[in-house]
């Protein structure tokens, strides 16, 4: 016999003879649009296999439609069931024609707070958005407000906080309520010891990150921004900092610091590929925490066809773990693009600002030795430059960001008298701003300026030198391949750079954007800018790990080719 149901059931399932699924509807009439909504919502719940026509489901339609009008303040409707367009029992439209009745009225509020949330300004604000007398009572504001207030205690620190009274009552009859919560939050906590379990750091360098100090007033926020801080550092693996509710003793609370060491070391690698310098490969080796000091070393190999690198960098945070460290770097190179062929060693100490408004600052001394050949010269260079760095990032939206700004400002100098081999002095700056009308329309401006200023333009290294052109330049031309040009017609490049671009995106679907723009700029030394423009189109892909760019770009003064194509992948700012 069960061999004989298996068949049937499973037909049935699959929509062919078995089972009917039942296609009943609801029509609401006689209501506005806050009301039909939440009706709607409390007959949505009903499951098709209980939606048949007959008394049970006229008893269970008309109870749903009741509580909904309820919830809102409509004690007294009056409903009248009916159905059309029957074709079965389960195949029909049940019609509810609803006059609401008269709205109920809050009559009275009484909300009184006893302990030491009487003369907390918090929960005087919150009352502020309590129901008023005469509003038509809505039992969700009261359940929000009964939660509130509980929330806001146990945030604050009010751990032994209770209702003694709390009651919303309605007479139907007479189309009013009254709301009563008596709440007695008792003492305030405040801030306890803080225990740290299983860090491998020195706890006086997470003590410097906490955001609150031992006899403050409790604040579940200053625990979540020490929890933030904690991650921040790189340190941990795992980060949970939480109150110690099971051991309050007199008016504290013990804090508990719950952490797993990050691995080590840390091995990553990525591919990538863009047109500027074809197939890129990077391999990254991390030291999170060095020590118990919590220094950390990074090591990162870069190879494409035209660049190398290979760079160390040794951090060490101050005080202020999170805003202030120093930094070492050393590092090579190795560059053959176009006209240029270089090997530079470089190293460099630093010293770096984080503020609130979102400005970093560094000053560094670094060494930079190149041997290069620019053109027709060949050269070697020895250059001591101290210099100063401002820069800001601002973004919202994730990896394509509907909102963001990018300002940077470098100057930078050498000089004989500082064991370089020339005098110079550097200044590079660049903007970027990114801006939506809605989420479908969204526009980018870039720009980007410098100098070198010396009276021996022929001994500076091509890395200090200015070149334009390429993805994230002025698209139509090959990557580095506008500056002036020497006696023999290659590249030496400039000792002034400006470029600029204007970009409106727009969405055609899901994470899909078309794009069109136009850039512009140029790389001079002496005479005047002799300006390349261009424009074109292109398509952006909101992938997971970042915006992927397409474009195809015309450039008005390339006579070597009429259109270029680009892709890349990486940040917009």
């Amino acid at each position: 016999m069960i061999k004989r149901l298996i068949p049937w059931v499973i037909c049935g399932v699959l929509g062919v003879p078995g089972v009917a699924i039942a296609d009943v509807d609801f029509d609401i009439k006689g209501l506005d649009d806050a009301l039909k909504d939440n009706v709607d919502v409390y007959l949505d719940a009903i499951s098709q296999n209980d939606r048949r026509i007959d008394f049970r489901l006229q008893s269970r339609v008309t109870d749903e439609a009741n509580k909904a009008l309820q919830a809102l303040g409509y004690f007294n409707p009056v409903i009248k069931f009916t159905v059309e367009n029957k074709k079965s029992d389960t195949d029909a439209t049940v019609v509810l024609n609803i006059d609401p009745g008269k709205p109920t009225i809050i009559s009275d509020v009484d909300v009184t707070l006893t302990g030491g949330a009487a003369t907390d300004p918090a929960f005087k604000t919150l009352l502020e958005t309590a129901p008023q007398k005469g509003d038509v009572l809505n039992q969700g504001q009261y359940d929000a407000l009964k939660s509130s207030i509980q929330s806001l205690a146990v945030r604050r620190g009010y751990f032994d906080a209770e209702y003694t009274l709390a009651k919303l009552e309605v007479a139907p009859g007479l189309n009013k309520a009254f709301i009563r919560l008596h709440f007695d939050s008792g003492a305030r906590y405040h801030f306890g010891p803080t225990i740290y379990h299983n860090s491998q750091i020195n706890e006086d360098r997470l003590s410097s990150m906490m955001t609150y100090k031992e006899g403050d007033p409790y604040l579940v926020s200053d625990l979540g921004a020490f929890n933030q801080a904690l991650s921040n550092t790189g340190w941990f693996s795992s980060v949970l900092v939480e109150a110690g509710l099971d051991d309050l003793r007199n008016d504290r609370v013990p804090i508990a610091v719950s952490l797993d060491p990050a691995p080590r070391n840390q091995f990553e690698t990525g591919i990538g590929y863009s047109t500027d310098t074809g197939p890129r490969v990077k391999i990254g080796w991390r030291k999170p925490w060095f020590n118990s000091r919590g220094h950390s070393l990074n090591t990162d190999l870069y190879v494409s066809k035209p660049k190398q690198t290979l760079e160390s960098t040794y951090k060490i945070p101050l005080e202020d773990v999170l805003r202030e460290y120093y930094q070492v770097q050393v590092g090579l190179e190795n560059l053959d693009n176009n006209d240029t062929k270089s090997f530079e060693l470089t190293s460099s100490i630093s010293r770096h600002w984080k503020y609130d408004t979102g400005w970093q600052r560094s000053v560094y001394l670094r060494w930079l030795y190149s041997d290069y050949t620019q053109g027709v010269t060949s050269d070697e260079s020895n250059l001591i430059l101290p210099g100063i760095n401002f820069s800001r990032v601002r973004s919202r939206g994730g990896a394509m960001p509907y909102w963001g700004d990018k300002q940077s400002i470098t100057f930078e100098a050498g000089d004989p008298l500082l064991l370089s081999d020339i005098s110079l002095f550097r200044v590079i700056g660049q903007t970027a701003w990114i801006r939506s009308a809605n989420e479908n329309n969204r526009f980018l401006v870039r720009a980007n300026a410098g100098g070198v200023f010396t009276s021996e333009f022929e001994r500076v290294p091509p890395s200090l030198r200015f070149f334009a052109g390429g993805d994230n330049s002025i698209r139509g031309y090959s990557y580095e391949s506008i500056s002036p040009k020497d006696s023999s017609g290659k590249l030496e490049g400039g000792s002034y750079m400006a470029t600029g671009t204007l970009e409106y995106n727009y969405r055609v679907t899901g994470n899909w954007w078309a794009a069109v723009f136009t850039d512009a700029g140029d790389a001079w030394t002496s005479s005047d800018p002799q300006w390349k423009t261009s424009v074109g189109v292109g398509v952006r892909w909101e992938s997971p790990v970042g915006p992927i760019r397409f474009d195809v770009a015309h450039g008005f003064e390339n006579t070597d080719d009429d259109f270029m194509i680009h892709f890349s992948l990486g940040p917009e700012l």
